[in-house]
C-alpha cells in the first residue's frame, strides 16, 4: 500500500460479555484467567444434553433504560451498550454526521424475538404477535438502532460470515475509512443465541463440548481432551478512526489497523477443510495486501473454538505461511477458552483483545490447556505474557461456518510527535 493511504487506527472499545458489562472488566477478567462459562438454570435446558454456556455476566435490561430495552432484541441491547461504550471511550468524536459509519455484523440475528413471538402466535393467536417483531428480529436491528443514535450517515452495515463476521465488521469498518466514505466508524459484532433450539442442534451437530459437570474446563483449544465449543453471548465494538481525525483533536490512539486478508475453504459448509488452505489463504492475503514482514508478527489471537478438526487446521495454518523462523517468536491466545465462542461477536470481542495486548504489551493467558495436542507446534500461552518494544504486529483470526477466513492485522502504535 503507497505511503499516502489514509491510516486507520483503534481510537476506543466496548464490550459486553460473559466476564463482564464492560470492556476494562472483561480485559481484567482476560488477564487473570478467569471463566465466564456456567450451568444454564432452567427447566427449558434440563433435558437438553449440553447445559453449559458463557451467559452475558450482566443483563443488558440493568444498563439499558427500560423502554429502549423493550424496542430491542437481546442481541440488540448487547450491541447498544458496547457501541455507546466504545464512542465514549473514544472521546466522543465530532466528526459531521455524514463523516460516520457504523458496521455491527451478527451470526444469527434477533433469534430470541422470533422464536419468543412465534411461540406467541402458536399459543395466543396473531393478535399477541409485537407489532416490533419485524424491526427487532432483523439481523440489520442492531446495526439500525446504532446508527441512528450516533446519526451514522455515511454508511450502516451488517456482514453476516456466521463465527468470523465481527472481524469482517472490523475489517469492512477499516474499508470505509480508508476509501474515504468515513472519518470514524463504530465496528464489531454482536450475538445472543442461548435458548433450547440453538442449544440442540449445535449439540446434534456435535459441535458443543458435553462437560457439563466442570463447565469452567468445558472450553479447551488446542488441548488434546477438546471436545467441542461453549456457546456464549455478549457484544464487542471498536471506534475506527483516520489517524487524521485522532490527531487533530488529540484522541488517544490505542493501536493501528493495517488490513485485513479474506478467503473462503470452498471446502463444507460447517467443516474446516483439513489441511488449512482457506486459513492459509487469509494469512497469505493479509501479509500480501499489507506488506508485513512475517518476523514482525509477534502475537496471534488465534479462532481456536476447541474443535478436534478447527484448531489443528488453524495451528498448521500459522506455521505453514509465516514459516518455521517466525512462527516460532509468536505469542498465541485462545480468549475462547476464557469466556467461550460468541458466534457473530467472536472476531470482534478478540479484535478488542488484539488491540489491547499491544497497548499494554501483555498476551493474556489460555486456560485448560493441560495437554497441548502434538500437531499444534505453537507457543500458546498459559500465564500473561510480554510482548516486545517497538513496533510490532498482531493477527486476529476468526473463521465461520460456510468456509468464510478473516485475518485483521493490527501494528502497536507509538505516535512520533507524541500525540497518541
Amino acid at each position: 500500500m503507497s505511503s499516502e493511504a489514509t491510516r486507520v487506527v483503534v481510537t476506543g472499545f466496548g464490550a459486553f460479555s460473559p466476564l463482564g458489562a464492560d470492556a476494562p472488566t472483561t480485559w481484567q477478567g482476560m488477564l487473570d484467567g478467569r471463566s465466564g462459562i456456567g450451568v444454564l438454570d432452567g427447566e427449558e435446558f434440563a433435558d437438553l444434553p449440553v447445559r453449559i454456556a458463557g451467559r452475558a455476566a450482566v443483563e443488558p435490561t440493568e444498563v439499558l433504560e427500560r423502554v429502549q430495552a423493550r424496542k430491542l432484541d437481546r442481541s440488540a441491547q448487547f450491541a447498544m451498550i458496547a457501541a455507546r461504550e466504545a464512542w465514549q471511550s473514544a472521546g466522543t468524536p465530532d466528526s459531521e454526521p455524514e463523516r460516520r459509519g457504523v458496521v455491527m455484523a451478527t451470526g444469527i440475528g434477533g433469534l430470541t424475538t422470533l422464536l419468543a413471538q412465534y411461540d406467541n402466535l402458536r399459543e395466543k393467536g396473531p393478535r399477541r404477535v409485537s407489532p416490533l417483531t419485524v424491526p427487532m428480529l432483523m439481523p440489520n436491528g442492531p446495526a439500525g438502532a446504532i446508527g441512528i443514535e450516533l446519526g451514522a450517515r455515511a454508511g450502516v452495515h451488517v456482514p453476516v460470515s456466521a463465527c468470523a463476521s465481527g472481524a469482517e465488521a472490523i475489517a469492512s469498518g477499516f474499508e470505509m475509512i480508508r476509501s474515504g466514505r468515513a472519518d470514524v466508524v463504530v465496528a464489531g459484532g454482536t450475538e445472543a443465541a442461548i435458548h433450547p433450539l440453538p442449544l440442540a442442534a449445535f449439540a446434534n451437530m456435535m459441535a458443543l463440548s458435553r462437560r457439563n459437570d466442570e463447565p469452567t474446563r468445558a472450553s479447551r483449544p488446542f488441548d488434546k481432551a477438546r471436545d467441542g465449543f461453549v456457546l456464549s453471548e455478549g457484544s464487542a465494538a471498536l471506534a475506527l478512526e483516520s489517524l487524521e481525525s485522532a490527531q487533530r483533536r488529540g484522541a488517544t490512539v490505542y493501536a493501528e489497523v493495517l488490513g485485513h486478508g479474506m478467503s473462503n475453504d470452498a471446502h463444507h459448509i460447517a467443516q474446516p477443510q483439513p489441511e488449512g488452505r482457506g486459513i492459509r489463504d487469509a494469512l497469505t492475503s493479509a501479509l500480501t495486501r499489507t506488506g508485513i514482514d512475517p518476523k514482525d508478527v509477534r502475537h496471534i489471537n488465534a479462532h481456536a473454538t476447541s474443535t478436534p478438526l478447527g484448531d489443528d487446521a488453524e495451528a498448521l495454518a500459522i506455521r505453514s505461511v509465516l514459516g518455521d523462523d517466525a512462527a516460532d517468536r509468536l505469542v498465541v491466545t485462545a480468549p475462547k477458552s476464557l469466556f467461550g465462542h460468541l458466534l457473530g461477536a467472536a472476531g470482534a470481542i478478540e479484535s478488542m483483545a488484539t488491540v489491547l495486548a499491544l497497548h499494554h504489551r501483555v498476551v493474556p493467558p489460555t486456560i485448560n490447556l493441560d495437554d497441548p495436542d502434538d500437531d499444534v507446534q505453537l507457543d500458546v500461552a498459559t500465564e500473561p505474557r510480554e510482548l516486545p518494544a517497538g513496533r510490532i504486529v498482531a493477527f486476529n483470526n476468526a473463521f465461520g461456518f460456510g468456509g468464510a477466513n478473516v485475518v485483521v492485522a493490527f501494528a502497536s502504535y507509538e505516535d512520533q510527535q507524541g500525540a497518541g
